[in-house]
């Protein structure tokens, strides 16, 4: 039996679309999933929708479940929590979280979603895949007990990376963003806020996550000598110029990559995707993380909004998306 389900296409670059699907049934090992919330995370999926995707790297950004190809037509997301509704009796009922696009229904096999834990509420597991992408990130970083650092950047990833630094013992951390408006969610996180103008210098370590040319350059600027930045940004399709010359190389700087695509060296021979996904849902327990979600509309308003979010006329960090009962 196929279940009828609506799907969010991108059509062409800057228009989206809803569309009909049909999910079958789910098979052996498979399950059925009827979507509660998905979330946009927006500096990727903006990119995605603005046609922006280099083409270099067309293969290295599909999403697990992604439909079509860049720039369009493709179906593209993957911050997805459902309740199953068929499948293994183990997760019948039980609240899930999987790596899908923005789709009212879906079938995935069941090794594909994450239970999501009692402690965490569905509407916020939403926050599960930049979680993630933050543990990855404090993976390659590896913080030390009293370091001082800086996040430039008080997007989702940024906050994201604030709001687990902050739990860390003896570590100053500052959030740095041109927005003042980030101080109240600075402050919900239990971190202190700057502008990049008044931010704290001499540092052990700074997570850039603004992806502009400006706040790199700021990160540099504010490190101790032998300091080190973790670039967290991503581009697409634009080039960047740094101050490689300068003090860079006489103060020994190090500017290193993190990037969610692959687990951080330092634990993979201990940890597999799934458990840092399932790390990421047990870290949602927190409250705070509440902070990021800073605006929700309806699914069949998506086409809509992801062009506002887009345009920047939405001054989100997490959009959350709501889907009826069906």
């Amino acid at each position: 039996m196929e279940h009828p389900a609506r799907a969010f296409w991108l059509a062409e670059p800057g228009r989206g679309e809803i569309r009909s699907a049909s999910v079958p049934a789910p098979g052996e090992g498979e399950v059925l999933v009827r979507t509660l919330y998905s979330g946009v995370s927006r500096g990727t999926e903006t990119l995605v929708f603005g046609g922006r995707v280099p083409e270099n790297q067309h293969a290295a950004m599909r999403a697990p479940f992604q439909e079509g190809d860049f720039p369009a037509p493709v179906k593209y997301g993957y911050l997805s929590v459902g309740r199953v509704e068929e499948g293994p009796e183990p997760l019948l009922g039980r609240t899930v979280f999987c790596l899908y696009p923005h789709q009212t229904r879906y079938v995935v096999p069941a090794a594909a979603v994450t239970v999501v834990p009692d402690t965490v509420p569905a509407a916020r597991a939403v926050l599960a895949g930049t979680v993630e992408t933050a543990v990855n990130a404090l993976w390659d970083a590896a913080p030390l007990i009293g370091d001082r650092i800086a996040v430039v950047g008080g997007g989702m990833v940024g906050c994201s990376v604030a709001a687990l630094l902050a739990r860390f013992p003896g570590v100053r951390v500052q959030l740095v963003d041109a927005d003042p408006a980030r101080a109240d969610v600075a402050r919900a996180l239990g971190v202190s806020f700057a502008l990049p103008g008044d931010a704290a210098g001499d540092l052990d370590l700074v997570v850039h996550a603004s992806a502009t040319e400006a706040g790199l350059t700021r990160s540099l600027e504010l490190l101790a000598p032998e300091g080190t930045v973790i670039e967290l940004s991503w581009y697409g399709d634009r080039r960047i110029a740094l101050p490689l010359g300068e003090a860079f190389h006489s103060r020994r700087l190090t500017v290193r990559s993190s990037q969610v695509g692959s687990v951080s060296s330092s634990a993979r021979p201990r940890r597999s995707y799934a458990d840092r996904l399932a790390l990421a849902l047990e870290l949602l327990a927190e409250p705070a993380f509440d902070a990021l979600i800073t605006g929700e509309s309806a699914f069949e308003e998506l086409p809509d909004v992801m062009g506002e979010l887009a345009s920047g006329s939405i001054p989100a960090l997490c959009h959350r998306v709501t889907y009826d009962a069906e």
